[in-house]
This record gives C-alpha cells, sequence and structure tokens, in this order.
C-alpha cells in the first residue's frame, strides 16, 4: 500500500512545496515521479459504465481529448499556485486564450482590450473576432479614463496583459476589474510575464487568467502548452464543453514535461528576477542605452501600481538603444551567451527585436503607439551568473560598428 499525497492539505503549505506535491495521483505502483499515462482512451468494465461514463453518472476517463490522468495532475497542480477553483489546460498558450476568448462570445458581443497585446493576442480581438461579428474596442492599459469611457456601455469580456510585452506596461486591476463588472464583463487576463508567482489576477478581481506554460512553467525551452483558469462553474460549463468538442488538447507527454517543469518555478523566477533587477540597473548607466524598462524601478512610471499588484518585478528587461534598428541589430549579433531568439521565459537569456519578430505583423503605426520602437530590445534573462549577462550586454554595446548609434567604442 502506497502513501496517499491526497492526503496533505496543501492549500496550507507553502507554494514551493505546492509546486512539488500538488496534484499527485500515484498509481498502485508507488512511483516517485508523476505518472506518464500515454494513452488516447480507456477501456469500461462493462458497456453500462460506458454509457454511465458518457451519460455523467459516473466519473471515468473517456478520451485523452477530453481529460488525461498525467494533464489532470498538471491542471490541478496550477489550481492550487494561482488559487484558482478550476483548470484547463491546453496544446500551446494561443490556443489558451482563444479558447477563452471564443468558448464565452458570440455575434454581437463587445470586447474591451489593452492595446498592449502579444502580437498573436491582438490579432485575435482585431481581425478574428470581428469576422464573427463581434466588436472589439482597444484601449492604452494604462489609462484608466479610458477604460472608464470604453466600459460606460455594456461589455462582454475584457482582455489584458499586465506586464505587457514587450513594453512592460501596467493595467491596474482591481479598478478594470470594477468598471467591467458593473458593464457586464467578464476580466481575461494574460498572466504570463509574472507568472502565478509574482501576480495573481484572480485575487484581483479577474475572473479567468490563461497562460501559455510554454514559457516559464517549463522553463527550459522544450515543450508547448498552454492553461486557461478561474472559478469552476465558468471553466466547466463555459469553456470545457469548447475544449471537448474542438479538440485544442494539451498532449500527456508535454504534460508531464510541464509538471517537472513547474516543481522548480519559484527557484527559477526569484533567481532570474533577482538577476533582472540588477541588469536592468547595469543598462541604465550604458552608453547609448536610451531607455530601459522594468516595473520596479524608480524611473518605471508605474513602479507604484506593480508594487501594489506584483511580489517582484518579473524576468523580462526591456531597452532602447540609439541608432534604431541598424543599431539593435549590431547590439544582438555581436551577443555570445544570450542568445537571440523570440521565447522567453527559459532557463537561457534571450534577446528578442520586437518590430521585427513578435510585434511585427500589429503594424508600425500601432507599434509607435505602444512605444515599440525599431531600437527596442527585449531581454528574458535566465539562470546564468549575472555577471556574464551583464558582461555580454557589455562587449556588445560597446561593439565599433555601433558607433552610428552614438555608443562609445572599443
Amino acid at each position: 500500500m502506497t502513501r496517499d499525497p491526497s492526503r496533505l492539505d496543501l492549500s496550507r503549505l507553502g507554494a514551493a512545496t505546492r509546486l512539488v506535491h500538488g496534484g499527485i495521483e500515484r498509481s498502485h505502483h508507488g512511483e516517485t515521479a508523476e505518472a506518464l499515462f500515454l494513452t488516447s482512451g480507456y477501456v469500461y468494465d462493462d458497456a453500462e459504465q460506458a454509457e454511465a461514463t458518457f451519460a455523467g453518472t459516473v466519473e471515468h476517463y473517456q478520451y485523452s481529448r477530453f481529460a488525461n490522468p498525467t494533464v489532470a495532475m498538471l491542471e490541478q497542480r496550477l489550481c492550487l499556485i494561482e488559487s484558482a477553483e478550476a483548470c484547463r489546460t491546453t496544446a500551446t498558450g494561443m490556443a489558451a486564450v482563444n479558447a477563452a476568448l471564443l468558448a464565452h462570445l458570440k455575434t454581437g458581443d463587445r470586447v474591451v482590450a489593452a492595446r498592449a497585446l502579444f502580437g498573436s493576442c491582438h490579432w485575435i480581438v482585431s481581425t478574428l473576432l470581428p469576422k464573427f461579428g463581434i466588436e472589439a474596442e482597444f484601449v492604452d492599459g494604462a489609462d484608466l479614463a479610458q477604460w472608464q469611457a470604453a466600459l460606460s456601455r455594456r461589455a462582454d469580456l475584457v482582455l489584458l496583459e499586465t506586464p505587457s510585452n514587450p513594453m512592460l506596461e501596467l493595467v491596474d486591476l482591481p479598478a478594470v476589474a470594477e468598471l467591467a463588472h458593473a458593464a457586464g464583463a467578464i476580466v481575461v487576463v494574460d498572466n504570463v510575464f509574472a507568472t502565478p508567482l509574482l501576480q495573481q489576477p484572480l485575487k484581483l478581481g479577474a475572473d479567468v487568467v490563461v497562460y501559455s506554460c510554454t514559457k516559464h512553467i517549463d522553463g527550459q525551452g522544450r515543450v508547448l502548452g498552454g492553461a486557461v483558469l478561474g472559478r469552476g462553474k465558468w471553466i466547466n460549463d463555459v469553456l470545457q464543453p469548447f475544449i471537448r468538442n474542438t479538440g485544442p488538447a494539451l498532449s500527456p507527454f508535454n504534460a508531464w514535461v510541464l509538471l517537472k517543469g513547474i516543481e522548480t518555478l519559484a527557484l527559477r523566477v526569484d533567481a532570474a528576477s533577482r538577476a533582472a533587477a540588477s541588469i536592468a540597473d547595469f543598462l541604465a548607466e550604458q552608453p547609448g542605452v536610451t531607455r530601459v524598462w522594468y516595473p520596479t524601478r524608480d524611473d518605471h512610471r508605474q513602479q507604484a501600481l506593480a508594487r501594489r499588484q506584483m511580489s517582484a518585478g518579473g524576468t523580462v528587461v526591456t531597452f532602447e538603444v540609439a541608432g534604431g534598428k541598424t543599431s539593435a541589430f549590431q547590439v544582438m549579433n555581436r551577443l555570445q551567451l544570450i542568445a537571440v531568439s523570440n521565447n522567453l521565459g527559459d532557463s537561457k537569456s534571450l534577446a528578442t527585436h520586437p518590430a521585427t519578430t513578435t510585434h511585427m505583423r500589429i503594424g508600425e503605426q500601432e507599434r509607435a503607439r505602444l512605444g515599440i520602437t525599431d531600437g527596442v530590445i527585449r531581454l528574458s534573462i535566465g539562470l546564468e551568473d549575472a555577471n556574464d549577462i551583464e558582461q555580454d550586454l557589455r562587449q556588445a554595446l560597446y561593439c565599433p560598428a555601433a558607433r552610428i548609434s552614438g555608443l562609445a567604442a572599443d
């Protein structure tokens, strides 16, 4: 007989403990690591049990597009960390965003979204939803007056990310949630940059939280995955039928990898956030760096809000170099330790040029409104020694080719 981990009241234990023990369901073999159930279907004791399973009168796994034991363990663990009643996972982060929106909305509904969204999220709101007769309106997320104006009439859903990608703009979650609820809308928050350890939107008034598990939750650049969390009734009555019938299911293998990744989430996020804060200060002192964005720095215009909503500034630093795209590319091409990639939340430090990658398709005019100039570089800080990251940035910023940007030469 093996010890039953479900006997632990994990809600009384710390976040690091929940990240390791949450959701574990051991088989009769008593395995230490979570079991990987690579199966598409399940068998029944008899035809009557199959009928009752499909009727919903007994609990039994039916098909891994609907649910899977390994996936269920991940969903339960995420609930414990997010303080959510229920969770459903998806194959990618964008599948999670898409499912959360399309499961809730219908023709004639109205969405209000913060303008500062990841490029694909922006496309869903600006291009996909209107094809279904859903009205969409963008506002500047940091401007509460614009939220008040947009939500002075009926709305059905509010979508935002805070901090935003890549300019680290914040949205006052309690204030916007109050306005949204008064207008009849649910609030969906993309919490990828903050992670569930640095910010918990459901406690700040949000109704639904979405994640790309590909980022910090995996944390090692291995697999894709997404998650949607919220109240049990909405997840089960609204989201689950959509996921069940449209099929954006997370593979059991990816769920298993994510379960192993999430065990070290607290250690990784803490280390990378501390390094990011130090590197932001370092970058602010370098010639040719015209501006640095990091939520908890004194020069971030929303620092007070960041300190109210977040327990740390996060793992991403954004900075701008003089000289536009030419200088930004020169700096990035000189990096030796930091890799050029459009991903983030990895154990390896990564550099991205948003204007030509993640936010290329939103257009030049929209990028200008968001402050994404051609000189902006987004850094996702990893687990390397912070001094080594700084030295790599120093040699890249001081490259001779960058003279045109006003950066100091070697």
